[in-house]
């Protein structure tokens, strides 16, 4: 039997609460996440309280993480994929450190919008020119377009967390069609699958009570497990392979 949405919305706070681990360091606080980076690492974060508000940063891992691994951020074109990224959490890059300011209030939110912009960046731009050629995103806006598929790119839906939970692309209702999610997956894994679903049940219930979500999974460079596209299945994602992205057309286009 498939837990309801409250148990798992639950046992996601609690594998958050277990799997956090803070550490202060010369009036710096470290905070280690359960969310893992490409290398299996867990991401941390670092705050550190200015007056009335708290300075939240990665401390420049991930820009120089990729930078290391062959990655060019240099070019214009993907500066901007860049910006658009962190503008959609609400972040900036200062001086290659993806930071975001926070009072007691938001601080959570915050905490929540730099991990998640965290993972977004490290996740479409882990891409050396040598053995990737073209951003997985850009390949499916491009098909989108190509096949008259209307959409509106990385909206925004609040969650019944508080969270804000951000999609790449929205399709509107048609009289034929409800309203669709499409959320592209470049480097599909089971923490990957967790996080979209977790995106997907947490908005849901606020939504329109038919929309659809679909998950697109990469499996351009590497097969994508059956696995992942199992439990997206079990949480009510349609798993979408770029491999048989065709096979969708008709119902994206409705």
């Amino acid at each position: 039997m498939i837990p309801s949405v409250p148990q798992l919305i639950d046992t996601y706070w609690s594998w958050l609460r277990d799997k956090t681990v803070l550490r202060e360091v010369n009036g710096h606080y470290e905070i280690t996440t359960p969310y893992l980076d490409r290398h299996n690492d867990r991401l941390q974060i670092y705050a550190v309280q200015q007056e009335s508000q708290f300075v939240l940063s990665d401390d420049g891992y991930i820009i120089r993480d990729l930078t290391a691994s062959g990655c060019d951020l240099g070019s214009a074109k993907r500066r901007a994929i860049l910006n658009t990224a962190l503008n959609g959490f609400g972040v900036k890059l200062i001086n290659d450190v993806i930071t975001v300011r926070a009072t007691k209030d938001d601080f959570a939110q915050k905490k929540h919008s730099l991990v998640q912009a965290m993972l977004a960046v490290n996740d479409m731009f882990y891409l050396a020119s040598s053995t990737i050629s073209n951003l997985f995103l850009e390949d499916v806006t491009n098909w989108l377009s190509a096949n008259d598929i209307r959409f509106t790119s990385n909206v925004k839906f609040a969650g019944k967390s508080g969270y804000d939970q951000l999609f790449h692309f929205v399709i509107p209702a048609s009289n034929k069609a409800p309203e669709r999610i499409v959320h592209a997956m470049n480097r599909p894994s089971k923490q990957s699958a967790f996080n979209t679903a977790f995106s997907w049940l947490d908005t849901r219930e606020l939504r329109a009570p038919n929309q659809i979500m679909y998950a697109v999974l990469n499996d351009d460079e590497h097969s994508a497990s059956p696995a992942v596209a199992e439990a997206l299945s079990n949480y009510g994602v349609v798993p979408v392979l770029w491999s048989h992205r065709d096979d969708f057309i008709p119902k994206l286009a409705a």
